[in-house]
């Protein structure tokens, strides 16, 4: 299969060509691609043919969406429509990625694939957007899916790193550390996440559409945090905080825990999201013999 990637350098897309288990994989440097030109989009997929487009390019800075609004919508929503409109003109099929944050917490289950949309924030809305773009320009030609909570070897960026990366640094300057318990997720490693994404676009009885890929089970983020020292051996007291889902005049959903059944119907399934845990820190920490490498 002939697949081209956007946004190799992400900690996603790096994952994913690390597990590639044998397709031909073309993806362009970032400084070489403007997502959000529409010829240039044009261009690219007339030129490499791909059978697959897989875009993991975003802007997924939460707090930051609300000042840069239009950069958000930009990348999440209008660049989104073009790949998708320039994949049905080719052939191709489109996969590209949603987050929990179009849902509004307000149930206290699983959101299904088929729950509607309620998003509290601007990042949470430019992806409903982009969500809606997709399917409503390419319905036969494009797969959204929803994950939660990335993190992977390789960091996000735009982050300046990944929530278990933060708080191993955090555990370098502090002893104490307060944490929110009010946000139940779940956090995914973007190395299942990628061999579920690998899984899905192989698959025969795989429908355009839109799936839900994150690591099983749930937890709020002072669990999640106080789970990371534990496995790791570090001595920080982690403080529980109720912030109720608000970060200034943002809001987050209380509970945006994902439920996987669409992708569980075709057999793909992802590991518990402590299973997965355990897996990074042992291969990026534990296994280098200094938990500060």
């Amino acid at each position: 299969m002939k697949i081209l990637l956007i946004g190799k350098t992400g900690q996603l897309g790096r994952d994913i060509i690390k597990n590639n288990p044998g397709h031909e994989i073309y993806a362009p440097c970032r400084n070489t691609l403007d997502v959000t030109s529409k010829n240039v989009l044009d261009a690219l997929i007339v030129d490499s043919r791909p059978e697959v487009v897989i875009n993991t390019a975003a802007f997924h800075n939460v707090p930051l969406c609300e000042t840069e609004v239009e950069n958000a919508f930009r990348l999440n929503c209008l660049a989104v429509r073009d790949m998708a409109v320039a994949c049905k003109k080719a052939g191709a099929l489109f996969v590209s990625f949603s987050s929990d944050y179009v849902f509004g917490g307000e149930k206290f289950t699983p959101y299904l694939e088929c729950d509607k949309p309620q998003p509290l924030q601007m990042y949470g809305i430019s992806r409903a957007a982009g969500e809606f773009a997709a399917m409503a320009s390419a319905p036969n030609h494009a797969i959204v899916i929803r994950t939660c909570g990335l993190y992977g070897a390789s960091g996000a960026q735009s982050k300046g790193g990944n929530f278990v990366d933060k708080r191993i640094a955090d555990a370098k300057i502090n002893n104490v550390l307060e944490m929110s318990c009010d946000q139940v997720v779940a956090p995914t490693y973007t190395d299942d996440l990628s061999r579920a994404v690998l899984r899905l676009i192989e698959h025969p009885n795989m429908a355009p559409g839109i799936y839900h890929l994150v690591n099983d089970g749930e937890c709020n983020w002072y669990e999640f945090t106080k789970t990371i020292y534990e496995i790791i051996g570090l001595t920080v007291k982690v403080i529980p905080v109720d912030r109720n889902g608000v970060s200034g005049e943002m809001r987050r959903p209380l509970y945006s825990v994902l439920a996987n059944n669409k992708a569980r119907y075709l057999g793909i399934e992802l590991p518990h999201w402590r299973d997965a845990l355990q897996r990074y820190l042992d291969e990026k920490y534990t296994t280098k013999g200094n938990i500060f490498y």
